[in-house]
């Protein structure tokens, strides 16, 4: 697999549009991390965040925010023909949006690889089309699960389990309580987190640790604010644990981080 171009947790306004007619000469998957709209065969479609989408090379792309903001990983490649074969053989959906409910590890995946395409390792190239593998096969693992479980609960609790989550990655500063949340859905602690784990496949604690950090990334790589600010605007007061949390979610402190994308 060859890389193009490849973008990790870019951010973009409302004003952001990509429109292109007759598509790129490579292909292009994008993980979805925010609301957006997707235009297929003439007919708009509106995705939820936590997407993802493989085009062709030569498919229209069409693609807008849903919201006020639009997140995403994107990656121009030139598969070759093994694994062009192993996204027919595991059904991976091309030229369509679909729902992954979970991109955290795609997404991780994604950014090691951006790592890897920058880099000057001897074995990047090795390195990048094993992280590709693993993608496809995690696509498709998703799928699966996703077709086994319907995904969405039934009954009351499936708009606002859904909201809720997309809350948690909108606005990463706030403080969510379990209890307040569980209170909202009229349950229990314990069966609102596990209803929650069931839906999504990951516990409400860490999507709201994932959001913050993801965000807290952000504004190091996009912003001049000090590490302690960061921290705050996420919904860390307290610096030493911001800085511990970031260092064992990315395997390095704030400021390592930030250094390390300045040098990017």
């Amino acid at each position: 697999m060859k890389i193009d171009e490849i973008g990790y947790n870019h951010r973009h306004s409302l004003d952001f549009c990509i429109n292109r007619p007759y598509g790129t000469n490579s292909w292009l998957m994008l993980i979805v991390k925010s609301p957006a709209h997707f235009r297929i065969d003439g007919k708009d479609i509106r995705t939820s965040a936590h997407s993802i989408i493989i085009y062709k090379p030569y498919t229209p792309q069409y693609y807008y925010p849903a919201t006020d903001e639009y997140y995403d990983d994107w990656l121009h490649f030139f598969p070759d023909e093994k694994e062009q074969q192993l996204m027919e053989e595991l059904s991976i959906p091309l030229d369509t949006p679909v729902n992954i409910s979970d991109i955290t590890d795609m997404s991780a995946m994604m950014r090691s690889m951006c790592f890897e395409h920058y880099s000057s390792n001897p074995y990047k190239e090795q390195s990048i089309e094993l992280y590709f593998k693993l993608l496809i096969l995690k696509i498709s693992e998703k799928l699966r699960r996703k077709e086994q479980s319907h995904e969405k609960p039934e009954g009351i609790y499936s708009d606002k389990l859904i909201w809720i989550r997309q809350s948690i990655y909108r606005w990463p500063d706030r403080d969510y309580s379990i209890d307040d949340m569980a209170k909202e859905l009229s349950l229990s602690r314990s069966r609102f987190q596990h209803l929650y784990t069931e839906t999504f496949g990951v516990s409400v604690n860490k999507d709201v640790i994932t959001s913050r950090l993801t965000k807290a990334a952000e504004l190091l790589k996009t912003t001049d604010l000090s590490v302690k600010d960061v921290g705050i605007n996420v919904g860390y007061g307290n610096t030493s644990y911001f800085v511990k949390i970031f260092g064992s979610f990315f395997g390095q402190t704030p400021l390592q981080y930030k250094q390390s994308e300045i040098k990017q």
